[in-house]
């Protein structure tokens, strides 16, 4: 309302023009690949490389050797210059984590009586003969030959010395079997006669099953009967437990997927240390309880810890069951669970179910015994048998270990051994990813690896949820056959539909080394959402002390978020000034000028090797076709960083009034944004219109605020052309 007015005099007013909606936070990268261990098919941001290794890991062990996966190389060159990233891990198929259960005071235990056994008589020796234990999903074959070398990394094939003599090749098998660390039976020889039984007491190795084949049909395996034995095999059978009286107090499962959480163990160290327990899985621990208050103390310590020098994760004090206090453990610790919905279709979701928010990093809660009014009024116990509710003190008979975690598709154990759907087969790293397998992942079609990442890129696609601007897809390639190509493709859609996103991506894999094919296979795509890079490269895997070959997109990471640092997206990621690529050994290929002019025409960067400079990014193309300012990385990293501020910050106008004040306050946003990006050197010039010559009464009638934006994006320098003339003596040289 105007102000009245009637006597004369001065009037002030202030009109505040300046005001700023809150600056754009923080905006990173994701990448999607597998890891050691973590949540699955769950975005999750980091901070810094000690908290991705915190909650993914690094090194693992894939039969007798350790790998890092190429999403922690690659996460790792990312943050070392910034200081946010998004972080999909990939599991595909049935995967889970793992639970423990913390029984109440007043349970007995269910052990083990008797041991699950099985024999049969073998008759044929000689080299061929094969034999094969089943134990769950996985799989131990064993065969007989000539040497008894070659056995597969990670056991599921073990050769052993063949002989003539039907007894001592039983005998060679049976310490062949013995000597296999995941397989939980043990071995009982009589002449020809094979034994075997539950490497402990009851029921857990009922069901294990031992089938043969011949020399003349390998492949083809016996079948076990339901009971006994015959000529094709055994199961074992008569394990048995005691009776027991187990009762849960409450249970506790793992935030992290995957069967390396699995280190349940009834039968350990002297230390009380745990064969499978490792740096990246868990136990947990009831150290003190108080009936008086009803409440008890839970530990979640490192799983390769000892009793003697544990390692304490997290403590939760003086924790209770009754759900009317504050100190319910399932408010303190948290009980909510997260669930991709609609896997594998076009519009996955994740539903999160539970009453409380996870405090704990490692742990949720859920199957709690209730002790509701544990106290009445007074402070005093209401029902002295409700103390029988509490959960014992220590760790239960698995030593705090947790089981059931499963890896679904495919991937390892804390021993290193394959666990999942998919361990007929060698996983493949570095430079053997192929198309058979690129880091335990086939691709072809379905939950081998291709719904996971179709899952991971279409919850990425979400622009209003997860806030990136660049995506990393560390081992994919897509000159590999079957779910490759159509990933990396949909990588480049949901970059085009979001807007506000470029892809880094791996044209060939390590054996492509004729640049046509490399050129050929980059002309395939028309997109300035995109760049690739070539060759691989060779770096120094600090955390295995080995030297590796990796993909470029591996390295590019860290050279887009140096850029970004030190000067900003719309500088160019290139050259020796912030191009250099200081973690590499060397390039798969030294590229000649020509080699480089090749590539360059067909929108191909090259990864060039200069004397005394090193290895460097040579090149700063996108994919698209058509000559424009957008065929330029820069350009389009410009837009993007541009884009993303003024709508984001314009998101504060919407149901605003459409007058002129609102045009103002848009304008009083764009200008100075786009003056500051000028004056760092991304813009020649622009002009923002948002006035009544494009906010007709025509637009304002349909509820439209419209402006127009035109810039002029500052080139760069990638052709230095220097003319040197030679003068004759005499000739002079004018200012």
């Amino acid at each position: 309302m105007a102000e009245k007015i009637v006597s004369p005099g001065v009037f002030t007013k202030e009109i505040d023009a300046s005001f700023l909606p809150a600056a754009v936070g923080d905006i990173g990268a994701a990448v999607i690949g597998p890891t050691v261990k973590g949540p699955a098919m769950v975005p999750t941001v980091v901070t810094s490389y000690a908290e991705f290794q915190e909650k993914f890991g690094d090194v693992f062990l894939s039969g007798s050797n350790q790998y890092t996966y190429l999403t922690s190389m690659t996460a790792k060159e990312y943050l070392t210059h910034a200081g946010r990233l998004t972080v999909v891990r990939i599991l595909d198929g049935n995967f889970k984590g793992a639970n423990a259960t913390a029984l109440t005071t007043d349970s007995t235990s269910v052990t083990g009586v008797n041991f699950a056994t099985g024999s049969m008589t073998l008759v044929s020796a000689g080299s061929g003969e094969r034999y094969k234990i089943t134990e769950g999903s996985n799989e131990f074959v064993f065969i007989a030959s000539a040497d008894g070398g070659g056995d597969a990394s990670d056991d599921s094939i073990r050769f052993f010395q063949q002989s003539p003599t039907i007894a001592t090749q039983v005998a060679n098998l049976a310490s062949e079997i013995d000597a296999v660390d995941g397989l939980n039976v043990t071995t009982n020889v009589v002449g020809a006669l094979l034994g075997l039984s539950g490497s402990s007491a009851g029921e857990g190795s009922n069901g294990i099953t031992f089938v043969t084949s011949s020399a003349a049909t390998p492949s083809t395996f016996g079948t076990a009967p339901a009971a006994g034995a015959d000529t094709d095999g055994f199961i074992l059978g008569g394990g048995t437990n005691s009776a027991g009286s187990e009762e849960t107090s409450f249970k506790l499962n793992t935030i992290a997927h995957g069967a390396l959480m699995n280190n349940a163990d009834t039968t350990v160290t002297s230390e009380n240390k745990m064969l499978s327990g490792s740096i990246d899985n868990i136990r947990w621990e009831v150290s003190t309880k108080n009936d008086t208050k009803g409440t008890f103390t839970l530990l979640i310590r490192r799983g390769d810890d000892t009793h003697k020098s544990k390692q304490i994760l997290e403590t939760w004090n003086n924790l209770s069951l009754d759900p009317k206090q504050p100190n319910y453990i399932s408010k303190v610790l948290g009980d909510s669970v997260t669930n991709i919905v609609g896997s594998g279709g076009s519009d996955p979701f994740l539903q999160m179910s539970g009453s409380y928010p996870n405090k704990s990093k490692y742990v949720y809660v859920s199957d709690v015994k209730d002790t509701v009014d544990y106290l009445d009024t007074t402070g005093v116990i209401r029902d002295n048998s409700l103390s029988s509710s509490l959960p014992a003190v220590g760790s239960g008979s698995s030593h705090g270990g947790f089981t059931g975690g499963d890896n679904g598709y495919s991937g390892v154990d804390a021993l290193g051994n394959m666990q999942g759907t998919k361990t007929n087969v060698a996983y493949n790293y570095y430079e053997s990813i192929s198309s058979g397998n690129s880091q335990g992942y086939v691709l072809s079609s379905g939950a081998d690896g291709t719904d996971a990442y179709k899952d991971a890129l279409n919850l990425l696609a979400n622009a209003d949820e997860y806030d990136i601007n660049l995506i990393l897809l560390p081992g994919i390639v897509d000159s590999l056959a079957g779910g490759h190509a159509s990933t990396i493709t949909k990588a480049v859609d949901v970059c085009e539909t979001r807007g506000d996103a470029f892809l880094i991506y791996d044209a060939v894999d390590y054996q492509t080394t004729n640049i046509g094919n490399v050129t050929a296979k980059a002309e395939e795509r028309n997109t300035n959402y995109a760049a690739t890079y070539w060759p691989w490269v060779q770096v120094a895997d600090s955390q295995t002390g080995t030297m590796r070959w990796v993909p470029p997109s591996t390295v590019l990471s860290g050279i887009y978020s140096f850029n970004d640092k030190i000067a900003a997206p719309w500088f160019a990621p290139a050259g020796l000034n912030r191009g250099g690529l200081d973690t590499v050994i060397q390039a798969a290929r030294k590229l000649t000028h020509s080699n480089r002019d090749t590539l360059y025409e067909s929108n191909v960067n090259p990864i060039a090797t200069f004397p005394g400079q090193g290895v460097c990014v040579w090149g700063q193309k996108t994919l698209q076709k058509k000559s424009s300012a957008l065929d330029r990385v820069n350009v389009r990293r410009l837009m993007i960083k541009v884009k993303k501020f003024i709508s984001a910050s314009s998101r504060f106008l919407v149901f605003e009034q459409n007058n002129a004040q609102t045009r103002e306050r848009f304008l009083n946003i764009a200008n100075p944004y786009l003056d500051q990006v000028k004056s760092q050197s991304g813009l020649d010039t622009f002009r923002v219109v948002m006035d009544d010559t494009n906010n007709t009464p025509d637009i304002v009638d349909r509820n439209i605020l419209y402006g127009q934006i035109f810039l002029q994006p500052t080139k760069t320098a990638e052709f230095i052309v220097l003319d040197f003339s030679i003068q004759p003596t005499g000739a002079t040289f004018t200012e």
